[in-house]
């Protein structure tokens, strides 16, 4: 269902609302055994990200463009108030929209993403296997992965990637994402939010071999998000959720099993 905000979203379960946010190429399914493992007390909103899937593609693919119209889409859902899990730019979309206006957020988890500017060229490999793909007119999906294979050395990259590559009514295959807006913005994807502390609570999970959480980003976190909680997932890279799903659905549910509950039981 895409609403006037030009978001896309699936609904499944029955309880208080939690809205999952897939990262950047990804969309609503990336986050789908947690929506399942959580339908059974929550109801589960699994949103597309504009310019990803089947929402909208506009022409400002900055993260305060997107929290901006994800506040608009919880309008239209008739939702005063929610639970976010974000991974990846889907963290940083729900940070923004939490430093923005904070009486939405119920609770934040931010899946192996900090509230900091990342360097740039930390996805240039990415764009240009992405752009080659389309230059290549491919055919096939096995077409695709050899071309982007010249471009990326990890199989699991490639593989989650082609999970957006969907046949073309004219024939041929293509993203489901905007390619040509997310690079052009890449610089606003990769920039911190901004705004005032969002004092409500948010818990971070970071995979243990993944760098996008480091040390130094301490700082950023406690000052944007004094509640902060941290949880580490040993042995996972960036994609935690897909590595090690039990462990991530447990760590989420927990979470939001404590704030989320305690919260609705105190309104």
């Amino acid at each position: 269902m895409v609403a006037k905000s030009g978001i896309w979203h699936s609904t499944t379960g029955a309880g208080p609302p939690v809205v999952l946010i897939h990262g950047l190429f990804g969309s609503a399914g990336n986050l789908g055994a947690l929506g399942r493992d959580l339908a059974d007390r929550y109801t589960v909103y699994s949103i597309d990200l504009p310019n990803h899937g089947r929402s909208s593609w506009v022409d400002d693919p900055g993260v305060p463009h997107m929290a901006n119209l994800l506040r608009a889409w919880l309008d239209e859902q008739g939702l005063a108030r929610a639970a976010f899990v974000g991974h990846s730019l889907g963290g940083k979309v729900a940070m923004q929209l939490a430093l923005n206006e904070p009486e939405v957020v119920s609770a934040l988890v931010a899946a192996d993403i900090a509230p900091v500017t990342y360097p740039g060229g930390g996805h240039d490999s990415i764009f240009a296997a992405l752009e080659a793909v389309e230059d290549a007119a491919v055919d096939s999906r096995a077409a695709a992965a050899k071309v982007m294979g010249e471009h990326l050395q990890e199989e699991g990259v490639i593989q989650f990637l082609l999970m957006s590559l969907e046949r073309k009514a004219e024939g041929g295959y293509g993203w489901r994402f905007n390619l040509r807006e997310l690079h052009r913005g890449y610089d606003g994807l990769r920039s911190a939010p901004e705004g005032e502390p969002f004092a409500g609570p948010v818990l971070f999970v970071k995979g243990g071999e993944s760098n996008y959480i480091l040390p130094q980003h301490r700082e950023q976190v406690t000052a944007l998000f004094p509640a902060a909680q941290m949880k580490v997932m040993p042995g996972c890279g960036h994609w935690l959720h897909a590595e090690q799903p039990a462990q991530f659905n447990r760590i989420v549910g927990r979470f939001l099993d404590t704030h989320v509950a305690a919260g609705q039981a105190l309104s």
